[in-house]
């Protein structure tokens, strides 16, 4: 599907994490990919990437617009322009991300989830929008929680919830470059965020179980709709949010959570 598409994933922070997967499934579908993290775990990363020979490794703190335009200019002189970014980012204080949705709210927490977890990702599109080749794709993450009152996701929940509305605003702009952008809204997965997230670890087996297919998502299938939507298949879709959660957000078993 991606045979020789330069791709841009953003936020792999261990084999664990969704931004790996999404990198994984890219490489066997032939992307030759660059990827960006956060700078402590740039060591990690180089290791983890090996394999895929790619075309650019650099640290980028997104809530920092020097950086992200200093990574936007190592993209241009490695490769000059890209055919897909994918972002996999996102962050709240962690005290935020228990109990009721008031217990510990604070102004400065509610900010800075929505900026690293919601506007980062309106910014890099603004950003890389000028390398984009015509027919490439923006593609970010979000999760259920954006749309349900799901508990401990608390004030993630509302920033994905502005993620998601901002991908519907930034594909009507993207449109007239012949570009796309989509979300992917993934059933909860075991990875290093998700453990930021009080009893959510707990919740991933009540929800599989709950769910139409009656098992765990996992990186990897969250990782094949994402190189889709960056891919040629899928140019008749734009601001979607697609789910991939084995039915649980359609079932009637969601009551069960």
């Amino acid at each position: 599907m991606l045979n020789k598409k330069k791709i841009l994933v953003i936020g792999i922070m261990s084999d664990r994490s969704i931004a790996y997967g999404i990198a994984h499934a890219m490489n066997v579908q032939g992307a030759e990919l660059g990827l960006s993290y956060l700078e402590r775990f740039e060591d990690r990363v180089a290791s983890l990437a090996e394999p895929w020979k790619p075309w650019l490794l650099k640290a980028c703190d997104a809530t920092n617009e020097d950086q992200i335009r200093d990574l936007v200019e190592a993209v241009k002189e490695k490769v000059g322009k890209i055919d897909g970014l994918v972002h996999s980012i996102a962050f709240a204080p962690k005290e935020l991300l228990e109990g009721g949705f008031l217990d510990n709210m604070t102004r400065e927490g509610f900010l800075q989830a929505h900026d690293v977890s919601s506007y980062s990702f309106s910014a890099f599109v603004k950003a890389f929008l000028p390398i984009m080749n015509e027919q490439g794709a923006f593609c970010t993450m979000t999760y259920l929680g954006s749309q349900r009152a799901i508990p401990n996701y608390n004030i993630m929940g509302v920033a994905k919830a502005s993620l998601e509305a901002s991908v519907r605003y930034l594909a009507m702009d993207c449109a007239k470059y012949d570009i796309r952008v989509n979300a992917v809204s993934a059933g909860p997965v075991r990875t290093p965020s998700a453990a930021g997230v009080k009893d959510m670890r707990a919740a991933i087996g009540r929800i599989a179980n709950a769910s139409m297919i009656k098992k765990r998502i996992t990186i990897e299938q969250v990782g094949n709709v994402c190189s889709f939507l960056c891919s040629p298949l899928s140019g008749g879709i734009t601001g979607e949010v697609i789910y991939v959660d084995n039915g649980f957000r359609n079932c009637l078993g969601l009551t069960d959570y």
